[in-house]
This record gives C-alpha cells, sequence and structure tokens, in this order.
C-alpha cells in the first residue's frame, strides 16, 4: 500500500519537479541535477573590489565551481583567476560567454552597464545573478525579466537582505501582531561616499541604487510594496575627487529623502546618501544604533547595525515595555552570500526568499523617486512582488 503525502509535501515535490523542468535544459553537459556533488558551473564578470568579497564566499561553496572571470581590465582578470584558482579569465563578455560553458553568469560590473550585459547572458541562455540594480530603469529591468523567462533561465538581482535571520524575526513579528497595527518606518544608510570609481556619481549612479536599495529592499520586503512614492533629492557635494580619474562632476543624486505608500495606511521613509559621516565607517563595524525602526499601536522595533550587516532587533511591546534584543548572531548570513544561495536553489531545485519582482519593484521605487523630484507630484507605482517574503 502506498503510503499518503501530505499537502505541503505534495507542493515541495511539485516545485522541485517544476524547477527541474526549467532547469534541465540548462544544466552544463554531463552533470546531473540532483547529485549529492552537483555544482553550479560559475562565470563572474567584473573584477573589481565586490568581487573581493565575493569570490571568497564563492569558493567555499559546496554548490559552485568557478570556472571564468572577466574583466575589461585583463590584468584584473588574470589576477583574480590566480588567486582564487579559477581555470579560464576573459577581457570581453563575448569571449566568457563563447568559453568554457559556465550556468550562471554573476554580475559585479559598473552598475550603468548592468542591463546590457545581463541581457546578453540572457541571450546566451544563462541564469544571472546581477548587483543591484538588475537593469538602469524599470522597464529595462520588466523586459529583462519577461526575456528570461521566454528564454527559459532566471535571473535574480541584489541584496540578498531578506536572508537575514534578523530580517525573518521583524517580519514573522508583524505578521503574529506583535507590534499591533502597524503604522510607520523609517530606515537610513549613508557613508562619505566610495573614491575607487567614478561610475558612482555619474548618470545612472547615485546614491539610490547603491545604498537607498538595501533599506527600499527591506521596507518594502517587511511592509508589502509600495502603492506610491515622494520623494526629494539633491547633489550636496558637486565635485568629487576619484581614484582613477581625479576630480569629476557629480551628476546623480548623493542625498535622498524617500516617502513610500504601502497599504493599510503605512507610510514609511528612506533616507540615503554620500556625505554622511559615520564614525562606524563603509563597513559599519562596531555599530549598535538602529538603522532600521518600525512603529505600531503596540510595540516598536529597530534593527541594530545596517541591514546588510545585522546585529540585533530590539523590541518594546504593550505586553513586555522592557526593550530586548533578539537574534544576536546573523548565523550564515552575510551581505554577499546572494550568488551562492542562488547556486544552492538551483542544485536543489527551490524557490530562493530573493525575488526578481522584488528586486523591480526596488528599481521601480528608485526611478519613482527621481520622477518624484523632478516633477513635484506623488508618483503611482504598478509593480507588485510575493508578499510576505518571510
Amino acid at each position: 500500500m502506498k503510503s499518503k503525502i501530505t499537502r505541503n509535501e505534495f507542493i515541495d515535490r511539485g516545485s522541485k519537479l517544476m524547477m527541474a523542468g526549467i532547469l534541465a535544459p540548462f544544466i552544463s553537459e554531463g552533470s546531473e541535477l540532483f547529485l549529492a556533488d552537483r555544482k553550479i558551473k560559475i562565470g563572474l564578470i567584473g573584477c573589481g573590489s565586490v568581487s573581493g568579497v565575493y569570490l571568497p564566499h564563492l569558493s567555499k561553496s559546496p554548490y559552485v565551481e568557478l570556472v571564468s572571470v572577466c574583466d575589461i581590465i585583463p590584468e584584473r582578470a588574470k589576477k583574480r583567476a590566480s588567486e582564487f584558482k579559477v581555470p579560464n579569465y576573459y577581457s570581453h563578455i563575448d569571449q566568457l560567454l563563447a568559453g568554457a560553458p559556465f550556468d550562471l553568469m554573476i554580475n559585479l560590473t559598473n552598475m550603468q552597464e548592468h542591463g546590457r550585459l545581463n541581457k546578453q547572458a540572457l541571450i546566451a541562455r544563462k541564469h544571472v545573478w546581477s548587483e543591484k540594480p538588475m537593469a538602469n530603469t524599470y522597464q529595462e529591468g520588466k523586459e529583462l525579466l519577461d526575456f528570461a523567462t521566454k528564454q527559459g533561465v532566471r535571473i535574480w538581482g541584489a541584496p540578498a537582505v531578506v536572508n537575514s535571520p534578523q530580517f525573518a524575526f521583524m517580519s514573522k513579528a508583524i505578521q503574529d501582531g506583535k507590534l499591533g497595527k502597524v503604522s510607520a518606518a523609517h530606515a537610513h544608510y549613508g557613508h562619505l561616499g566610495p573614491t575607487w570609481s567614478p561610475f558612482f556619481y555619474e548618470r545612472g549612479g547615485g546614491s539610490l541604487p547603491d545604498l537607498g536599495v538595501y533599506n527600499i529592499a527591506t521596507l518594502t520586503g517587511l511592509l508589502g510594496p509600495a502603492k506610491s512614492v515622494m520623494a526629494m533629492t539633491s547633489i550636496v557635494t558637486p565635485e568629487r575627487i576619484v581614484d582613477d580619474k581625479g576630480k569629476i562632476k557629480v551628476v546623480a543624486e548623493d542625498n535622498a529623502m524617500v516617502l513610500m505608500e504601502h497599504a493599510n495606511g503605512i507610510i514609511s521613509h528612506v533616507q540615503c546618501g554620500f556625505n554622511y559621516f559615520d564614525p562606524y565607517g563603509h563597513e559599519g563595524e562596531g555599530q549598535e544604533k538602529p538603522t532600521i525602526s518600525i512603529w505600531g499601536t503596540k510595540g516598536n522595533m529597530n534593527l541594530i547595525g545596517y541591514d546588510w550587516a545585522p546585529f540585533g532587533v530590539d523590541m518594546a511591546t504593550a505586553e513586555n515595555e522592557a526593550i530586548v534584543r533578539y537574534v544576536k548572531d546573523a548565523g550564515t548570513y552575510v551581505w554577499e552570500q546572494g550568488a551562492s544561495v542562488i547556486a544552492e536553489s538551483l542544485v536543489n531545485s527551490t524557490e530562493p526568499l530573493i525575488a526578481a519582482e522584488h528586486a523591480l519593484h526596488v528599481l521601480e521605487i528608485i526611478e519613482a523617486a527621481r520622477a518624484s523630484q523632478a516633477t513635484g507630484n506623488r508618483i503611482a507605482l504598478k509593480s507588485r512582488f510575493k508578499y510576505p517574503v518571510v
């Protein structure tokens, strides 16, 4: 007699079969999807500073095989290949895509190049993990997502903030009614601005896609999709000195204030900028102050540290007015884990918490914030994503 399975087991099996069906045509020749030693072959493009954080993490993942690295500065690609024992390195994306076979392209290039390069990978029927943003406009991002579906592959975009145990705790507290009826939230993130590249300050750069993107992803993940946006942006420092070009003119915003309207009357606020003195520095080490606060009718919560590097959650409620710190340990969560989490999900045919639709919604909010500054109007949003996330 056959044993019965539960509805959840049935759904889980169905999900795995569906993922297997999607992935089967795109798994490298000779590999087996469900073998314990199955690894996702990785081609990484962009061998600058961020790759110096990604590659150590990827090299330790049991789900990853580093196949190729690529950079328009050949010496950087060669250096990373040697440093992390990657067998192939290239100086152009065409060489990368035509070279040693791989399954997933990781895009760590300048943000202005993300949309163009991501599309090339999708045309070649590669899965894509893109650092933020996944495209330069909402329309471009929507076209990439639709095209990926047509190609039978997947695209995902950073950040990975929804993976932290602190995010999970806050999400569950809200859904369980610990805060009562949620009414408002605030988030902030800023520093004095990078010096290692001009792209942060050029058109298509800015503090919103580099910094605000984290807080926007966190607040929409916790409170649900935004319905509309009002914002002000400005340039506080009109000229910057960067390492490879010297003095440059700043074109993209280096200061931003964004108001988001969510469902049920909830209003949230994000501030970000490249003009914030922070004694904890760019890395946020030792940060003991809250950077995200959420208020409700029966309690409030504060995320300690940055959402990409959290150290705990302080919560006070009507039932327990004394502030208690929860989830002091981030466990295995680190901000650079997005691509390795995606590799694990591809191996196991599971759906990650990180969703392209969420990244696309964040991109629309960033674009709406700039439109609000330009017009002085509240901007209605049309994108949505699956909520709650956790």
